[in-house]
């Protein structure tokens, strides 16, 4: 038979999470992220909540035809938009390391 979990100590826990959790999304809020294409001929920023806060085209990319150039601005949000996930994963990381009670969770045969 395991030994009774501490409802306190539950509580506890779950706050520590909640807490961490609001921390991380508030760190995701403030995210600026720089995706790029060309060679860094389309720049575009986002923010942790994938919208679109700024993009740069260099002047010599003008010259291009147009099916390049929304080429190059896709996959640089493409770019952008995968450098935000793997952030968001990275944070989200922490939360893993925090672990619930002994036995909590677990159901006994």
């Amino acid at each position: 038979m395991t030994d009774k979990i501490g409802l306190n100590d539950i509580m506890k826990r779950a706050q520590e999470m909640q807490k961490k959790l609001q921390d991380i999304q508030k760190q995701v809020a403030e995210m600026e992220i720089t995706g790029q294409s060309g060679g860094g001929m389309v720049k575009i920023t986002v923010t942790g909540q994938h919208y679109a806060k700024k993009v740069v085209l260099d002047p010599n990319l003008l010259k291009e035809d147009r099916s390049v150039i929304e080429d190059l601005v896709a996959a640089a949000i493409n770019d952008a938009t995968d450098k935000v996930e793997k952030a968001l994963r990275e944070k989200m990381g922490g939360l893993a390391g925090m672990q619930l009670p002994d036995g909590f969770g677990t159901q006994d045969a």
